[in-house]
């Protein structure tokens, strides 16, 4: 794939990344997308030829993001405490960088779970992998015993929430100013990391 090709498959993946937000998968168009994009229909449809086809590249450009890393870390020689932040900054700067992301996915969720699910599985995301390293630590000693699923919904909903509540956080803790509130969402990385590392190490 060439440097022009590249180019505008990003801006059509950013335009439609965008309209989805606004819109909804269902109420999105692809003549939106086009104009987002800067471009034709007849070149949107070139690179992709429908809306599901092009949700399925925005999440799959998504998924290769974070997911591949988070397997990285999890088989790494690393105590566990290290492989948990690195795993809780994996995914931080992946809402940082995309912090629509959870508000569009509980939207889509509730509207169509199948299709969510569906994308899910073809990436073949799987919790077993996780569980079984949160198992190996307890074993080691590294970790207190606990549900493993317990640990990684903590993790997932210390993350997720601020962002998922975004303009209610603006709104109530900050005024609405814009650089409180950023301020705040860079800071959740020390304060996430702090707060489950105290939660789930062992007392010597």
């Amino acid at each position: 794939m060439n440097a022009a090709k590249d180019t505008t498959e990003d801006k059509i993946l950013e335009a439609a990344t965008q309209v989805f937000v606004q819109k909804g998968m269902e109420g999105a168009r692809m003549q939106e997308i086009a104009d987002a994009a800067g471009i034709n229909k007849a070149l949107l449809h070139y690179y992709f030829r429908s809306k599901d086809k092009l949700f399925d590249a925005i999440f799959s450009k998504i998924v290769s993001f974070a997911f591949p890393k988070i397997g990285q870390i999890l088989q790494a020689e690393l105590p566990f405490v290290d492989k948990v932040e690195q795993a809780i900054d994996t995914y931080l700067d992946l809402l940082l960088k995309h912090p629509y992301l959870p508000g569009f996915i509980l939207k889509e969720v509730n509207r169509d779970p199948s299709v969510f699910f569906k994308l899910v599985m073809k990436h073949g995301f799987k919790l077993e992998p996780i569980f079984q390293v949160m198992q190996e630590a307890m074993d080691r000693g590294e970790l207190i015993r606990m549900k493993p699923e317990h640990l990684v919904v903590n993790v997932v909903g210390l993350c997720v929430f601020p962002f998922a509540a975004k303009p209610v956080i603006s709104f109530v803790a900050f005024n609405e100013d814009p650089e409180a509130t950023q301020a705040f969402f860079e800071e959740r990385r020390e304060e996430v990391k702090q707060f489950v590392i105290r939660a789930i190490q062992p007392i010597n």
